[in-house]
């Protein structure tokens, strides 16, 4: 047990460090010329989380426990960090206090995901490393909406006159909605519906919707990074969206193992 947390730990480090790097960076280039002082924030936040990129290379999975848990403890502050910052940042575009090319939505999604990361390792430390019944409905909630986030992002972004792209996102955005409504509905019926059928039903339908998406985000990606298509979004950031449909994908992986090794 003690390689696995150590391995899982490590992994949602390698994973979220970089994912907050690149929040730090889209936050910044959304922002306008006068807003100097929340530049000079974000800049410290990449600078933070370089440094925890660069410490982790000093780990590997035979590392001793209690070393990792100190690290864990380490990058929790610096997750929760960057998370007040968007908080602070999203209360100052909702107050119209700033000017910003980031959506609301964005700053509040990006947020969403620091605290994700910061309650990751919170349980790993406290020992939850295997999922429960309960994790994998809470848990789909969370990445269904972060996809359905990413959809309504990537219609807002392109050019308008890249319709048929428009339309495939808005398509994503609407599918992706339901299943957010169906988890939640799901999640209201804990814990009698934590039983193995629906949640392998439940882990199926969500895979098929979240392939679909991964391989539209990757053709997005392609055309973006050709120059093949009209948008606003930055080849890093298509690429960043793309990364964390793989990521949700795995996860289920993992959450189907738990099932089939628990029947």
């Amino acid at each position: 047990m003690s390689n696995e947390f150590v391995s899982r730990s490590l992994d949602e480090i390698r994973f979220w460090s970089r994912i907050m790097k690149e929040h730090a960076l889209f936050l910044s280039l959304g922002f306008s010329f006068n807003d100097s002082q929340l530049i000079q924030e974000a800049q410290q936040h990449i600078t933070l989380f370089e440094r925890i990129e660069e410490q982790l290379s000093r780990y590997s999975p035979n590392s001793d426990p209690q070393s990792i848990r100190t690290f864990n403890n380490y990058v929790y502050q610096a997750a929760a960090s960057i998370w007040a910052y968007k908080r602070k940042v999203l209360g100052l575009v909702l107050r119209c206090e700033i000017q910003s090319n980031n959506f609301p939505l964005l700053v509040d999604h990006i947020s969403r995901e620091a605290a994700y990361f910061a309650n990751r390792l919170k349980e790993l430390n406290e020992g939850r490393i295997v999922p429960l019944p309960e994790a994998i409905i809470k848990e789909n909630v969370f990445f269904l909406k972060i996809m359905a986030d990413h959809s309504k992002f990537i219609g807002h972004l392109l050019d308008p006159s890249e319709r048929k792209l428009v339309e495939q996102a808005r398509e994503f955005s609407h599918d992706f909605d339901q299943l957010v409504f169906q988890a939640i509905d799901l999640d209201s019926m804990r814990p009698q519906s934590e039983t193995p059928p629906i949640l392998d039903q439940f882990l199926d339908q969500n895979r098929v919707s979240v392939v679909a998406l991964r391989d539209f985000k990757k053709t997005a990606r392609e055309l973006i990074e050709a120059c093949r298509i009209k948008s606003n979004i930055h080849p890093l950031l298509a690429d960043h969206t793309f990364r964390e449909a793989e990521r949700f994908l795995s996860i289920i992986d993992m959450f189907e193992a738990s099932l089939t090794s628990g029947k």
